[in-house]
């Protein structure tokens, strides 16, 4: 038993010195990108949910608002409900909370990136001037709830789905891990701000819509596990950790993984190629989030021997060559992907494949299509290390 021990052990630490080294390769790849943008980050002012108002949202400023993508006017009811058009994003939508949230995200992740490169404390006192206006100021903080998110004209004035939207919340929350111990921060407003993150961790958790997402059978089911185990790790909540471990082996990669490493509820949607890159992506960054020594979840493969290495080698290929992809193409933004995805970078980190990396180093690491960028929430990966 012993023996078997420093048998993983070693495994383990070969892990952690890949991983080093492949941290290096993103630095260096991304260097000038990380600076440029930090610069661009710390010209910026706070802009969250209560800058701008929908006359349809049924909440108050401080509550984040969104309408379904893919919901339309019917034209044989035109002041009826809206109706579906799956995969078809109506570009009527009111999407200003949803930007501003991007917005937010690049500046802290950039923010973060920078100060991960530099150790210059400036910008840990600009990026701390945003999360107090997004979560502690009472005049312009958002409420730690999704009440009113992916609502659909007429018909209802929020949904569970819509809790998809805060993905990109998690390099907010992993910028502040990556900044928290900085002789510059305030502990007092780290402390608020981690409170909004237990807050809201707790209305996941425990309101209809949390419950509902955490069940969705797709991409929507991986981000509540992903999400939650992004703001646990940061409230280091070890309780819902473990459940989110838990989950991962029990119900994500056993039920929507295919033995072949391909996910058959992505590939029959309309967007069949740029939802399998999304829950990939979702996948790595579960296992990025959550695995540990004792429990790797790199390695867990389920009964019937699915593994995250399964997905990113049955997905690999159609990312170096897309032309060879052999379902139906997207209805939208079929032309905008790949770009560079994080589970290519991570995969090649743990498992030392250096031609994933090297596909990673040649895509886009700047995407500026607003549909890649909402399904792309992590675009800071030196962070994640």
């Amino acid at each position: 038993m012993r023996l078997l021990c420093i048998f993983f052990c070693f495994l383990f630490t070969q892990a952690a010195l890949a991983q080093q080294t492949v941290k290096q390769q993103a630095i260096e790849t991304l260097r000038k990108q990380i600076i440029t943008q930090a610069d661009w980050a710390i010209r910026q002012t706070p802009v969250t949910v209560t800058a701008a108002v929908s006359s349809r949202s049924q909440g108050t400023i401080h509550d984040f608002y969104s309408e379904g993508d893919y919901w339309w006017p019917d034209p044989a009811n035109p002041d009826g409900p809206y109706i579906q058009k799956d995969g078809m994003t109506n570009p009527d939508n009111f999407v200003a909370h949803r930007l501003a949230m991007i917005r937010f995200s690049k500046i802290i992740g950039a923010l973060a990136s920078a100060y991960v490169l530099t150790n210059n404390p400036r910008y840990v006192t600009h990026a701390f001037t945003h999360l107090q206006a997004w979560f502690v100021n009472p005049a312009t903080k958002m409420n730690p709830s999704l009440l009113y998110a992916q609502a659909i004209t007429r018909k209802v004035s929020g949904r569970g789905i819509g809790i998809i939207d805060t993905i990109h919340l998690m390099e907010v929350a992993q910028g502040i891990s990556k900044m928290e111990k900085a002789s510059n921060v305030d502990k007092k407003l780290l402390a608020d701000i981690k409170n909004w993150f237990a807050e809201y961790l707790n209305w996941l958790t425990t309101h209809q819509y949390g419950k509902e997402e955490m069940e969705a059978k797709n991409n929507h089911g991986t981000c509540w596990v992903m999400q939650v185990a992004s703001f646990a790790k940061l409230t280091d909540n070890q309780n819902l950790l473990e459940f989110c471990r838990n989950r991962y082996k029990t119900v994500l990669l056993p039920k929507q993984m295919a033995t072949d490493g391909s996910f058959p509820l992505e590939i029959n949607r309309t967007k069949p190629y740029g939802y399998s890159l999304f829950n990939l992506d979702a996948m790595v960054m579960i296992c990025q989030i959550l695995s540990t020594e004792e429990d790797n979840l790199w390695e867990y493969k389920a009964p019937k021997g699915q593994a995250i290495s399964k997905g990113i080698e049955f997905l690999y290929p159609y990312v170096a060559d897309k032309s060879k992809w052999p379902f139906k193409q997207d209805v939208m933004y079929w032309e905008y992907w790949p770009v560079a995805q994080p589970f290519l970078v991570f995969g090649a980190a743990k498992f030392q494949q250096h031609k994933w990396l090297q596909t990673w180093k040649a895509l886009e690491h700047n995407p500026s299509t607003e549909e890649v960028i909402r399904n792309l929430p992590i675009r800071n990966p030196v962070i994640w290390f």
